[in-house]
């Protein structure tokens, strides 16, 4: 454990206590009554009120989700204190939770692990950038359980776990329920939802659940073309799926579940707001000056973003009296296809960097990244049940993934103008840019942990996991932006272990105060070299010493204290933590050389408080609140080999993507009405603080930058802000509803609040400088109808 344990623990002593000195305030008498909703959660991989989960998790119903507006895990983070979620572009967010982050990641960065793990019910769907982006309908709730859960949920719950949990088939019930929505956006196109679910007994002994939803997502972004003319609302798409799940009570001990889904995302351009592009702005004297709106980007080609997912699994459940076993498999089959418009990048490096003429730099030059995985996980467990002294689970977990990751740019026409040969050993004619890192993950573990519950006020939990990984990749770089490299393996081997102590007491009936320490971790990997031909002399002496073969593994170790208390009505529960992160693996941006690699920095911190309330305040009101403060920054510096910081990774910098401070408040309206209806509203207000997209924009901020002389600029350099602002939405739901109906006018971001959510930037801002962007104004109608 690091030096610094003492003076932490002072620190969560202090919390404690000032906890506790505040309880008479609160009035937590032992014999008061309450109303709270016993919402049941398996955290801890086992049936439990989400109350008495001696750690800090929240947890959103389906019925929750829709009255706050939420329809996707980034609405969802800025109602849950200490989550967030950074858009940057669709089904591909980058989660983060207590304020650890070590920046963006690229779509050209396979290598890099998650910080959160992300679950569908058992079954691992987290995929670094590419998490999938999940239907919300027909969820029991989702899950987001804070801090390290490295010892029951291994590599990838470094700083926290987020689980779908979907409801099951039930047996002897025919029921269902169907949803439609309509919407428009402002500034945008049309938005329309169709969802179904039915749940089907077929005997006494099977039933059958089937979901299916298709979704038209509205457009919002017009993109500026050379010749002046405008392809409006370019980020639409459509997502449809449907998944299919069976329970099979084969005897009164023995359930078998096995479920198929499949989803396909397709999405034809993304959230990005273009405020600089070296091929259109209103600079160049040489070309047509192009002035970019609130809402435009510049293209000169569509860009896309696909991906099809389709996973299988299968849990058996056994149950053995005094325990149960259970098995479960699942295999994941993934092809992910972003296109990106990649002209301004490459007119950068043959008109900026090499002098080019404009019939060359101005070629439509297409980036392909396809992503293609094969995820087979194994874990059985065996679990007491309802043990009156000890709680206990142990298991084993095997995973083995193929991740076959390429690049292509292909810039058609290159070799016929320029007389510059571009046909390597891999790559075709007029590729500049080829690359093909297929690899293989394979990692075991053994798991446990047991909770003795000592009386009927203290319980004291501990458990270990113990982890191996081996990753195998093979490099293929070519193209005449690159440094070849044919089939160069690369491999990383590496153990580590996640324990966890937690201890709670229940001071009151009503009253729960714990502590816990717990440590969670991420594997390193191997990082890609550079590419040398488009590296400047300086950027090449730097970099050239960083860009290791491989990067470390990432660690956290956790110390938390927190209460968890009943009110009437409701329940409020707080917890103070400190994080310390060893080897935090930091992105860096190659300067000129077009690359990223990663870089550990020995020591970061992470420490905040976060809290929660929710309570009935009359029969017709309840609210609902929500805070977190976070302090994460560098305890340790990064330099080059001249001896100056790299990049900002210096002592006491913070850490990106996430806010200092964020806040949701909701309010929530409903009244009978005498024909036997009721009306009902929400209306919730969620603030998130400013935030940094890498660790190297807190420093020279603004940023000046040097310009290309691409059409005659009449500046030299421009100035570029990188602070992220913070932001405010509000959502407001009114409709009215019957035992199996209802009817809802929503408004989503009804201040119409654009928010900036992610930098974007090609070749260290000179090739283009822009933001993503939440989505304007909403408005719509949902009918829900259920059997």
């Amino acid at each position: 454990m690091p030096a610094s344990n003492i003076r932490l623990r002072a620190v969560l002593g202090a919390s404690l206590l000032a906890i506790s000195a505040a309880l008479p305030a609160m009035a937590f008498a032992a014999d008061t009554t309450t109303d709270v909703e016993e919402l049941v959660v398996t955290a801890r991989k086992r049936d439990e009120a989400l109350i008495d989960v001696p750690f800090s998790v929240n947890a959103m119903s389906e019925t929750k989700m829709r009255a706050s507006g939420a329809v996707n895990l980034e609405d969802i983070s800025r109602n849950i204190a200490g989550f967030t979620v950074q858009n940057l572009g669709p089904g591909q967010s980058q989660v983060a939770i207590r304020g650890i982050s070590a920046g963006q990641l690229a779509r050209d960065q396979p290598g890099v692990k998650e910080q959160v793990g992300v679950y569908l019910d058992e079954s691992v769907v987290s995929l670094s950038l590419f998490t999938p982006d999940l239907d919300l309908f027909d969820l029991s709730r989702i899950e987001v359980l804070r801090g390290p859960q490295g010892t029951l949920f291994g590599s990838g719950s470094l700083s926290g776990t987020v689980r779908y949990i979907t409801n099951q088939p039930q047996l002897g019930e025919l029921s269902g329920s169907v949803e439609g929505t309509g919407s428009f956006v402002t500034h945008g196109g049309r938005g329309a939802d169709l969802k179904g679910a039915i749940n089907i007994p077929i005997g006494d002994q099977v039933a059958l659940r089937v979901v299916a939803y298709g979704s038209q997502f509205p457009g919002f972004i017009d993109a500026v073309q050379p010749d002046g003319s405008i392809n409006e609302d370019v980020n639409d798409g459509t997502r449809t799926g449907f998944r299919i799940a069976a329970k099979i009570q084969a005897t009164d001990n023995l359930t078998i579940t096995p479920r198929y889904l499949q989803q396909n995302v397709s999405v034809n351009g993304f959230n990005r707001v273009d405020r600089f592009n070296i091929l259109g702005n209103p600079y160049t004297t040489t070309r047509p000056k192009v002035s970019l709106g609130n809402l435009n980007q510049y293209t000169q080609l569509e860009e896309k973003f696909s991906d099809k997912f389709k996973l299988a699994d299968l849990t058996v459940a056994l149950d053995l009296g005094g325990m149960t076993l259970t098995s479960i498999s699942s295999y994941t089959d993934r092809d992910v296809l972003v296109v990106r418009d990649a002209t301004a990048l490459t007119g950068s490096i043959t008109g900026g960097s090499i002098g080019l003429g404009a019939n060359v730099y101005t070629l439509d030059a297409p980036l392909y990244d396809t992503t293609g995985v094969k995820l087979f996980t194994q874990e059985v467990r065996l679990a007491s049940n309802n043990a009156e002294k000890l709680d206990w689970v142990v298991g084993a977990f095997y995973s083995d993934m193929d991740r076959d990751y390429a690049q292509y740019l292909d810039v058609a026409g290159f070799s016929k103008l320029t007389g510059i040969p571009t046909k390597g050993a891999r790559a075709p004619t007029d590729a500049l840019y080829y690359s093909t890192v297929p690899y293989t993950l394979k990692q075991s573990a053994v798991f446990g942990e047991a909770t003795l519950h000592v009386n009927d006020r203290l319980d004291v939990t501990a458990g270990l996991r113990l982890a191996r990984y081996e990753e195998k990749r093979k490099l293929t770089f070519d193209g005449i932006f690159a440094d070849v490299t044919i089939d160069y393996p690369g491999n990383v081997k590496a153990d580590d272990s996640a324990p966890r102590v937690i201890v709670a007491y229940k001071a009151t009936d009503n009253l729960t105060i714990n502590g816990q320490i717990s440590k969670g971790f991420r594997l390193g990997g191997v990082n890609d070299p550079l590419n040398k031909p488009l590296c400047n002399a300086a950027d090449l002496a730097t970099f050239t010493p960083l860009a290791k073969p491989s990067f470390e593994n990432e660690q956290v170790w956790n110390y938390e204290a927190g209460m968890k208390a009943k009110i009437p009505g409701g329940s409020f529960t707080a917890a103070a933590f400190v994080s310390d992160i060893e080897n935090l693996q930091a992105t860096v941006d190659a300067g000129s050389c077009s690359s990223r690699i990663i870089v550990n920095v020995p020591k970061a911190r992470s420490m905040g408080l976060e809290a929660e309330f929710n309570k009935q305040l009359t029969e017709n009101f309840d609210v609902s609140l929500s805070a977190s403060w976070n302090n994460s920054e560098l305890r340790s510096s990064v330099r080059d080999s001249s001896g100056a910081v790299l990049q900002s990774l210096r002592d006491g910098n913070r850490l990106p993507t996430v806010p200092k401070f964020q806040g949701a408040a909701a309010v929530g309206y409903v009244r009978p009405m005498e024909n036997g209806l009721t009306a009902f509203s929400n209306l919730s207000v969620q603030y998130v603080g400013d935030r940094f997209t890498q660790i190297s924009d807190r420093e020279s901020n603004p940023r000046t930058v040097s310009l290309f002389n691409i059409g005659a600029p009449s500046v030299s350099s421009l100035n570029f802000q990188l602070k992220l602002p913070a932001y405010t939405q509000v959502n407001f739901r009114v409709g009215v509803r019957s035992e199996d109906w209802e009817a809802a006018f929503f408004v989503n971001n009804l201040t119409d609040e654009k928010a900036e959510l992610a930098v974007d930037r090609e070749r260290g801002l000179r090739a283009r400088y822009g933001y993503l962007v939440s989505q304007p104004r909403t408005v719509g109608v949902t009918v829900r109808q259920s059997f």
